[in-house]
């Protein structure tokens, strides 16, 4: 049983029934990683979807009796996680990240501006993909988990959508249900399913997000171009990071509400407002996010040590980075098993 799972059965009461705690947990701990998936897809928050997780086991186990085999154990979980998430997000503010907040791109000189009361969206550890399932395409499991799915713009464009919307696109398009069993899941008509599908769908063109052409983070030419990465940022080679972005790349990273577009933008932003000021300043780890080349960045301190800075998603397309998602919330890098320092790396 996983740790998660133990968690889950210290959280049940005194009085239940042990063979049936056992059987609970046997049955439904597979699914634990596909529902985070789904929780983190709709919440746009890792450090909530685990919360949600927990909530939507609990839930299961105080109702497990009834549950009678009427569906699949893996869509009444589902269809618990779904309402979980739902009330949990009543009156919570979506997950943005700085390019959604409707402001045009920022000058690289000017000050950089901290929002710390903005929920930002985080990203998803990337290694949660890797468990061992199948890599046959029709298996529920891969399609409610594959990396197109937790694709980091994919998450932020969910967070145009209302919640509602959110749980409808998600149910009909990822976990491929029927519009009849989303309606009786959310306890609504396969008429109102079919509005807000189309709705959300119209809103997610509208924010012209694309998932297409994202390169693997553990393709060769995805790795020989992070290696470049590595060492464009290490050896404080700005030009070598420039010509790796494309003309139009964009860089943005929560808290500061600022967002930049085009390369050369880029590079003098990094001048600019980088503490870095020389080779040997920056180390960077390789990690992956929401199924991308990711780096956990650490930068050396007034004490003359290396302290994590910020953790790098990037979008690789055709060789280039097309975007780079810089994240300063340092929980997360304890939450993508990266070192405290890099010298503890191994």
């Amino acid at each position: 049983m996983t740790e998660q799972a133990l968690d889950v059965v210290q959280d049940i009461p005194d009085s239940a029934d042990g063979a049936g705690e056992a059987d609970f947990m046997s049955r439904a701990d597979p699914y634990r990683r596909e529902l985070l998936a789904h929780c983190y897809r709709m919440s746009g928050s890792i450090h909530d979807a685990e919360d949600l997780v927990q909530e939507t086991y609990l839930r299961a186990w105080r109702g497990y009796d009834n549950f009678g085999e009427r569906a699949s154990l893996r869509t009444w979980l589902h269809r618990i996680a779904t309402n979980v998430c739902l009330t949990a997000l009543e009156g919570r503010s979506r997950r943005p990240l700085p390019t959604g907040l409707g402001a045009p791109s920022s000058d690289p000189t000017d000050d950089l501006v901290q929002r710390p009361e903005v929920p930002w969206l985080e990203p998803m550890p990337g290694t949660f993909t890797d468990d061992g399932h199948s890599d046959d395409p029709s298996d529920p499991a891969v399609i409610v988990t594959s990396r197109d799915s937790i694709r980091l713009a994919f998450v932020a464009a969910l967070q145009h959508l209302s919640a509602r919307q959110r749980a409808v696109l998600l149910l009909r398009e990822v976990l491929q249900w029927r519009a009849s069993e989303v309606a009786a899941a959310l306890g609504t008509t396969t008429a109102a399913v079919n509005s807000l599908l189309q709705r959300a769908r119209a809103q997610l063109n509208d924010a012209e997000v694309t998932r297409d052409g994202l390169a693997e983070p553990d393709s060769a030419e995805t790795r020989e171009l992070v290696q470049r990465w590595v060492d464009g940022f290490e050896n404080y080679d700005i030009d070598a990071i420039v010509r790796m972005l494309t003309e139009q790349a964009v860089w943005e990273m929560p808290p500061f509400d600022g967002w930049y577009r085009g390369a050369e933008n880029i590079g003098t932003l990094i001048r600019v407002n980088c503490p870095a000021k020389g080779p040997g300043d920056q180390i960077l780890i390789p990690t992956v996010a929401n199924g991308q080349p990711a780096l956990g960045l650490y930068m050396r301190g007034e004490d003359g040590q290396h302290h994590p800075f910020q953790l790098q998603v990037l979008d690789v397309v055709d060789g280039r980075v097309v975007h780079v998602t810089a994240f300063f919330d340092l929980d997360l890098f304890e939450k993508f098993g990266l070192p405290p320092t890099p010298s503890a790396r191994a």
